[in-house]
């Protein structure tokens, strides 16, 4: 009975966006889920916890904050005590910034890479501290971007939070092989959802483009002609997460519809 058990998934920033449609996908997929955000946002979390049940699995609302390596071991241990165990951790939860180089303040620079990078280490540690302590061979999944293989103008410190996510995640991949841990890493394009929003806002103030129109030139130049939705990229998760995936590591795969060809 123990080989069929269920397999248990944290996603983090998962309360929304692209981290709730890793959720609802990992659950359609027949796993049971550790909805992993901020406090505040529990509300929309128990929310996805309700969707991930009506979807005839088991969920839990798990308070965290990525950049704290005790809150993440702490979220760890939770999840794994009541949904029984823990197979996946996605590291998704992350921030944009849209900023002029030369205006980058060494607290926004602290801020995104304590959140964007810290969280990829934290998560990763907490996470085979788990993995080892329960004999299973887990499944790492780091979120990374267009961004971590193409620096974007205005988006320095976010370009070089993405490109730490990729070397992280291709280091811990050769690390963790011997314990049967893979580590693979997804790089979602322009997804509708808030932080394109916050991007479209801040370039029109820059630029002073009309909202919406640097959006729009962005997305004209997706190959497949359309915005990206939270779907597309728990495709890509869904697939890391399986045992379809059981031979890649350390990979980061662009999910873009056609922007970048790497």
């Amino acid at each position: 009975m123990a080989e069929n058990k269920t397999k248990v998934a944290l996603v983090t920033g998962a309360a929304q966006g692209i981290g709730r449609g890793i959720a609802l996908k990992l659950a359609e997929d027949g796993f049971d889920l550790a909805i992993a955000d901020l406090k505040p946002q529990q509300e929309k979390g128990q929310d996805v916890v309700q969707e991930v049940e009506a979807l005839g699995r088991k969920a839990v609302f798990v308070p965290i904050d990525v950049s704290g390596k005790d809150s993440f071991d702490q979220a760890v241990d939770t999840a794994a005590e009541q949904l029984g165990g823990l197979d996946v951790l996605v590291n998704n939860a992350g921030i944009a910034q849209v900023q002029p180089i030369l205006e980058v303040t060494q607290e926004e620079l602290e801020k995104i890479f304590a959140i964007n990078v810290h969280s990829i280490f934290f998560g990763i540690q907490a996470a085979v501290r788990k993995f080892d302590e329960l004999g299973v061979k887990g499944k790492i999944i780091n979120a990374a971007s267009i961004a971590a293989v193409k620096g974007f103008p205005i988006l320095s410190a976010y370009s070089a939070s993405k490109f730490a996510v990729r070397g992280i995640t291709q280091t811990a991949a050769q690390e963790l092989a011997p314990k049967g841990h893979t580590v693979n890493a997804y790089g979602p394009g322009i997804v509708g959802t808030g932080m394109w929003e916050l991007i479209d806002r801040e370039l029109h103030k820059i630029n002073g483009k009309p909202l919406g129109q640097n959006l729009q030139e962005n997305v004209d130049t997706i190959a497949l002609g359309r915005i990206e939705t939270p779907e597309d990229v728990a495709g890509v998760v869904s697939f890391f997460a399986s045992d379809r995936a059981d031979y890649v590591t350390g990979q980061t795969l662009l999910v873009d519809g056609g922007m970048l060809y790497n």
